[in-house]
């Protein structure tokens, strides 16, 4: 066999991987049907079996020539398993539990489907983009305890109405994709605290070369290295921005950092690019709140109504007083490349306990993001109440409306968080990290879900 000269995968199968000439590539449960794709390099009649998950023996479900097919009249809120046949072709057999539907699932992984053991379990980091040819492109990472590598992209062509196949790139966990210059990039690390990476696509997702190693990682939990997650990339004066940390938990600390680029020069250089050194969180800082922490993680770039751009960051506020409430701001030297970031000021935001997206609306100049909204101390850490906030100046933030409300069920079972969104025209799109219908937590998730949110400005 010859060596790997891509990044990109369709699908990715590591050694003694077999997906049997049929691979299941996506899956969208409904309150009582299932659907599903499939890859095969054949043309062949499928067959489709299916059964309870506790039954002893399988039922045929139908047969076709297309690729993709719907189990219908099944029962609410149970698991099946499902397998696809034509001839002495199989595809693996999967899993998945039908029960009501937020906005267009993108994806589905059952938490216990080992279909992607190798890498995880749950969907996770979600990263939403529209490329300048039309359609939208949806990406997320699968994820346990480890290995934690391996990231899926779909499309969807009809404003995410649906939702389509693209590629897989291994490695890449906590991915965010961006457009530049018309060519579509991923930005993302090769596994927990792993190798920082970046990579471009010329053909809209479905093959990417070789990957460009940014920074070194330890690749290790337990020791320092690479945290990131998908935020803005942004554009200021003539350069490319992000953010990203250098820590992990088991250390107890994220040193807050960004990254940059001249927007002329070739991304995947990687001597263009400059780092931050990175800051750790001082509890001496003024308006930070009172006791021990980890500090900050996955900061979202801003540019302020000062002209600055500040480095907006998640308050790790467990052990704190107060316990929730405040997110902290970092200045960012733009005009040295590899200075430190600047604490600037504390921030009252009642979402600081997930990630959490800022966006400047392009009409009236005001600030947006959806939060997991905290109501008190004793839900401090829930994340079943997704909230849209609005500002005026990136600082005094107020409520504009709920998007989802599951703040009267139980939090470990509903999760909506790390949104990634954009604002386009009178709407904004979103793709949603959800855990619902029996997730293995509401963190562990088993859904990524696209959302149009319509005449968000009249909401109020």
């Amino acid at each position: 066999m010859k060596g790997c000269n891509t990044w990109s995968f369709a699908p990715y199968k590591p050694f003694f991987y077999e997906t049997k000439g049929i691979y299941i590539c996506r899956i969208s449960p409904y309150e009582t049907a299932i659907e599903f794709d499939w890859l095969c390099d054949e043309e062949k009649t499928f067959i489709v079996y299916y059964k309870k998950r506790n039954d002893e023996e399988f039922l045929c479900a139908g047969q076709t020539e297309n690729k993709t097919f719907r189990i219908e009249n099944l029962q609410e809120e149970t698991d099946y398993a499902f397998y696809v046949q034509a001839g002495t072709l199989k595809s693996s057999t999967r899993l998945a539990r039908t029960g009501e539907v937020i906005g267009v699932t993108v994806n589905y992984l059952h938490p216990d489907d080992t279909e992607y053991e190798f890498s995880g379990r749950f969907l996770a980091s979600p990263s939403l983009v529209r490329h300048p040819d039309g359609y939208l492109l949806a990406s997320m990472d699968i994820f346990t305890n480890a290995p934690q590598n391996l990231t899926l992209i779909y499309r969807s062509d009809d404003d995410g109405k649906t939702w389509k196949y693209v590629s897989e790139l291994y490695p890449c966990f906590w991915g965010k994709m961006f457009i530049h210059k018309g060519a579509l990039y991923m930005l993302a690390c090769s596994t927990e605290y792993g190798d920082l990476l970046i990579g471009r696509s010329d053909d809209g997702g479905k093959t990417f070369g070789m990957p460009t190693v940014l920074l070194r990682g330890s690749c290790k939990r337990n020791f320092a290295g690479v945290h990131k997650n998908p935020q803005n990339v942004v554009h200021y004066k003539g350069r490319i921005y992000e953010s990203l940390e250098w820590g992990s938990w088991s250390l107890g600390y994220h040193a807050a950092m960004v990254m940059s680029c001249d927007e002329n020069d070739d991304l995947l250089v990687a001597e263009n690019w400059h780092f931050s050194y990175p800051v750790k969180y001082d509890p001496n800082w003024e308006g930070v709140a009172k006791g021990e922490t980890q500090g900050n993680i996955e900061g979202t770039l801003t540019v302020a109504p000062d002209g600055k751009l500040y480095n907006i960051m998640r308050y790790t506020m467990d052990n704190l007083k107060p316990r929730y409430g405040l997110v902290l701001a970092y200045l960012v030297n733009t005009d040295d490349p590899d200075a430190p970031l600047t604490y600037s000021h504390a921030i009252k935001l009642p979402g600081n306990d997930a990630k959490f997206m800022i966006k400047q609306d392009p009409k009236t100049g005001k600030y947006y993001t959806i939060i997991d909204r905290i109501l008190s101390y004793a839900d401090a850490d829930s994340r079943n109440l997704l909230s849209l906030m609005v500002s005026d100046d990136a600082n005094n933030w107020e409520l504009a409306f709920d998007v989802i409300d599951r703040s009267m069920e139980d939090p470990q079972c509903n999760g909506f968080q790390y949104t990634d969104f954009e604002i386009e025209g009178d709407d904004i799109i979103c793709l949603i990290r959800v855990g619902i219908n029996n997730p293995n937590s509401f963190h562990n998730t088993n859904y990524s879900t696209f959302l149009r949110i319509e005449n968000f400005r009249q909401k109020r």
